[in-house]
């Protein structure tokens, strides 16, 4: 992998945590249950849209999904911001595990 695809692929996956962790909750707290879907659709969309219809992200093969760049980046903000260390453990355990999955059923079909 070169330096600059090293580059865009560290911004591709920064950008899909700091779009949840700045948006998704306001569009909840502002719009409700239709607020989650509209952010569901809009983040997630422009992420994906962004990382792979872009080129963003420099795709290797690897049994990876968005999932592990939201997870990473979101337990790693709230550590940052002085949760706990155990608080996140299980979410990002899980997200890890989801994004391996996820990963591996879109490799068996593409």
């Amino acid at each position: 992998m070169t330096v600059q695809y090293a580059i865009a692929t560290f911004a591709g996956a920064f950008i899909f945590p700091f779009l949840i962790r700045m948006i998704w909750g306001k569009m909840c707290e502002n719009w409700g249950n239709i607020g989650g879907w509209m952010a569901a659709a809009f983040i997630v969309g422009l992420c994906w849209t962004l990382n792979h219809g872009v080129s963003m992200i420099h795709q290797t093969g690897a049994w990876i999904d968005m999932a592990w760049a939201a997870g990473i980046g979101l337990f790693t903000a709230s550590v940052a911001s002085g949760d706990k260390f155990g608080k996140g453990a299980v979410n990002y355990i899980v997200a890890l595990i989801g994004g391996t999955l996820g990963g591996f059923i879109l490799s068996c079909f593409l």
